[in-house]
């Protein structure tokens, strides 16, 4: 597996995880069916929420010298963590980058966990149903969740697993 490094994004990396999430809503505008505002960008609240909110956390993903992708974590302090967004540049898939990502974020975080993706991204629909089970073996559950004030949209699929804390001995 190639070498990932995962680190807490600081307000320096944020211009660099604003270009990546430009890739990410691009990709998932296929799924989406959306467009992006008048300006060429994509609607980026959770971007700014993953940096200005205190329950959120932002995390980039460098591969040797190059940022792979990011991921933002919410929720912290809640009854269950969810990875709220999770992107690795087209690049780096396939690799396992990603599944090393989200094993150390977790790890991280112990407890319980919550990814929505959608039925439609086939290539997401297998990389959380393997990365659930590398995590939890086959202690983990899906179900469709409806879009909040979204009812003409697909439902959403919601995997959740828990982590343990890992022990060092």
């Amino acid at each position: 597996m190639p070498d990932v490094s995962v680190r807490l994004a600081g307000v320096a990396d944020r211009p660099v995880v604003e270009c990546l999430w430009l890739m990410f809503r691009h990709d998932m505008s296929e799924f989406q069916g959306l467009l992006p505002d008048a300006d060429g960008t994509f609607r980026s609240d959770r971007l700014h929420m993953a940096f200005s909110e205190p329950d959120w956390a932002p995390y980039l993903l460098i591969s040797g010298d190059s940022p792979a992708g990011f991921a933002f974590v919410r929720s912290l302090t809640a009854p269950a963590r969810v990875l709220n967004s999770f992107f690795v540049v087209r690049g780096a898939r396939r690799a396992g980058i990603g599944l090393g990502a989200v094993q150390e974020i977790v790890a991280r975080h112990p407890g319980s966990w919550e990814v929505a993706f959608q039925d439609a991204d086939i290539a997401a629909v297998r990389f959380w149903r393997r990365v659930a089970t590398e995590i939890a073996r086959d202690a983990w559950t899906e179900e469709r969740r409806p879009v909040p004030g979204r009812p003409d949209e697909p439902p959403d699929v919601w995997i959740s697993f828990d982590a343990p804390a890992v022990t060092h001995g």
